[in-house]
């Protein structure tokens, strides 16, 4: 008998697959940062799958953890070819903007539900959001300014390749 109930324990395992997609997406957008030489990029890309991978993780733990039943589901091929720096941030930012609609629709189905314990966990989820959009909006703004300038690029991309040691400290 599993501690949660069946629609909340069916739509984290959702979120769960929604999760290691959105690292699938960001390892896609590193493999083509590689590939452009853009190589802070893809170092800051590549972080931000192993975060959502942790994010997966710790829904993936929280299941088990109710005494839920884990159900991995299939996961969809991300795009194989990105434009600009530019667009691909656009591309995260609006992704970002998606999972922040499925992580307040799956909180409002444990409102719904009575599932407290899973409101105090998926609060974590909802502050996390806040930050995920504020970062990429950020990049966003910074490569606006940068515009076809090739230089400001290449020293925003050595920039970029600082995440990783700055989110290894954090854990």
């Amino acid at each position: 008998m599993s501690g949660m109930n069946q629609p909340v324990q069916d739509a984290i395992n959702e979120q769960i697959k929604n999760e290691f997609y959105s690292a699938y997406l960001y390892l896609a957008m590193s493999a083509h940062f590689e590939a452009e030489s853009l190589l802070g990029f893809a170092s800051w890309m590549r972080a931000q799958a192993r975060e959502e991978v942790t994010h997966a993780m710790k829904l993936f733990d929280y299941v088990n953890d109710r005494g839920g039943r884990v159900v991995l589901q299939a996961i969809d091929a991300p795009p194989a070819h990105f434009a600009s720096p530019l667009e691909i941030f656009r591309q995260a930012l609006a992704h970002e903007r998606q999972v922040t609609a499925m992580i307040h629709r799956l909180y409002a189905l444990a409102a719904a539900e009575n599932d407290y314990p899973t409101q105090v966990a998926l609060q974590w989820f909802v502050t996390e959001q806040v930050e995920e959009e504020k970062t990429a909006a950020d990049i966003v703004a910074q490569l606006e300014m940068v515009g076809d300038n090739r230089t400001a690029l290449l020293l925003m991309d050595r920039e970029m390749a600082g995440r990783r040691a700055d989110e290894e400290e954090e854990e």
